[in-house]
């Protein structure tokens, strides 16, 4: 019997992690009887007087949200990191390791609308979500040492807000993913004298089996060694470090292909696809001014479901305790994607 990438069970290797992921797509053909998730098709109204993201209406905080009509940015009334406070005393122990963490939380409102979303909404009110990123970047990134930028769409991915909005988190601290990436993305650079994200784009561009869509300036890949069943990576076709870089064609074009790529994520079980993504480029801070070219800046989505609108991938048992491991191939999950229309579900 031949090997078939599509049928037959193999581990693939993550260049940017150092890690192996299990793929078994013969395992797409058992029946499901496990945990199935509510609906999420409740219907969002534009403006609802108990939300706090909403424009007008008092927050927990005892302070009231102004009346914005395009983004709005405010520090989170509930911050994981803070600017200030007292600091551990080292110690010397190697088993029991304490540090400073400090840093800042924000929250970025995409629209003052709550039933808009970002392939409903106009090119230009993305472009704005996109300015904005940047501007929160080039404020944060000369203080803080990492900025990432995220954001979880759904109630399944524990958004507990409807309303269109994402997060920043500014840390003094390189976060344990970006670090690990930093690792295998210089030791790349250093060994072939290329960044490894350009060398991929090139090479995923070329096999096109992987590729969802693309413009002239955006990429958008199931990852060779991607994890989660849909997952799916933005590369930049022009080298750069961070998302302070991008020019106005690389801006413009971003925002058509988020567009672009959300539509086909909702259109593939006809919902609001739930999601955690993010943004990650090279470290700030101190090493703003550092040059360093093994960074791309790239942007990660990772959304559960697998079988419908109400089945979810879980990271469990084999997941937790030996690797990662999927079922859908990756092939299998772009070709899906691909050929989903560019027209939003709604409106078709």
């Amino acid at each position: 019997m031949a090997f078939n990438i599509n049928e037959h069970q193999h581990i693939r290797y993550n260049p940017l992690k150092g890690e192996w992921v299990l793929v078994s797509p013969h395992r797409t053909l058992r029946p499901w009887s496990g945990q199935v998730e509510p609906s999420t098709g409740n219907k969002i109204p534009p403006f609802d007087p108990t939300n706090p993201l909403c424009p007008g209406v008092k927050r927990s905080s005892g302070i009231t949200t102004p009346n914005y009509t395009s983004t709005y940015v405010f520090t989170n009334d509930f911050p994981a990191l803070l600017e200030e406070g007292p600091e551990p005393t080292p110690s010397d122990d190697p088993l029991f390791q304490i540090a400073t963490a400090k840093g800042t939380c924000r929250v970025i409102c995409f629209h003052p609308r709550s039933d808009v979303y970002i392939p409903t909404m106009t090119l230009e009110e993305v472009r704005s979500i996109i300015e904005e990123w940047i501007r929160q970047m080039k404020e944060l990134g000369p203080k803080f040492l990492w900025v990432q930028i995220f954001e979880n769409r759904g109630a399944m991915m524990g958004c507990s807000n409807p309303h269109p909005h994402c997060q920043v988190w500014a840390s003094n601290f390189l976060p344990n993913e970006p670090s690990i990436k930093d690792k295998h993305l210089r030791e790349y650079y250093e060994k072939y004298k290329k960044p490894l994200l350009q060398d991929y784009a090139e090479k995923e561009q070329q096999k096109g089996e992987r590729v969802v869509c693309e413009n002239e300036e955006w990429l958008v890949v199931v990852p060779y060694w991607a994890i989660w069943p849909f997952e799916t990576m933005v590369l930049p076709k022009r080298q750069i470090q961070r998302f302070t870089d991008t020019d106005e064609s690389q801006r413009e074009n971003l925002a058509k292909i988020l567009q672009q790529l959300i539509t086909k994520y909702d259109n593939v079980f006809k919902c609001s696809f739930p999601y955690s993504m993010g943004w990650h480029g090279a470290p700030t801070g101190p090493k703003l001014n550092e040059n360093q070219p093994h960074w791309t800046f790239h942007g990660i989505y990772y959304p559960p479901l697998l079988r419908s609108a109400t089945i979810k991938k879980f990271m469990v048992g084999y997941e937790l305790l030996a690797q990662s491991q999927r079922d859908l191939s990756p092939e299998s999950a772009a070709a899906v994607l691909r050929r989903q229309s560019d027209v939003y579900y709604t409106k078709q």
